[in-house]
């Protein structure tokens, strides 16, 4: 579940909960509306818990240099975030 379908989810059950005066046999809208608002919030929080801490990777080819033999390559990998040594 993404950012968005969260939000959408919480967005339609505030709707549901606070916009919307219809009856129903059998079925309460504003607890509908409560459970998907509860959907949306415990979706965005396990999207951000999930996407958050992954780091960001940079790969640096460069030719040549003084440890390099002639005509070959040397690869070097970076972190962009500061939370953590750099991955070598």
């Amino acid at each position: 579940m993404g950012i968005g379908f969260s939000i959408f989810l919480f967005a339609v059950g505030a709707i549901l909960t606070f916009a919307v005066d219809a009856t129903l046999a059998g079925l309460d809208i504003d607890v509908v509306g409560i459970i998907l608002m509860i959907a949306g919030v415990v979706g965005l929080l396990l999207t951000l818990l999930v996407f958050a801490p992954r780091r960001r990777r940079t790969v640096t080819e460069t030719q040549g240099g003084y440890q390099a033999e002639p005509g070959t390559r040397t690869t070097r990998t970076t972190t962009d975030d500061s939370s953590g040594p750099p991955v070598a």
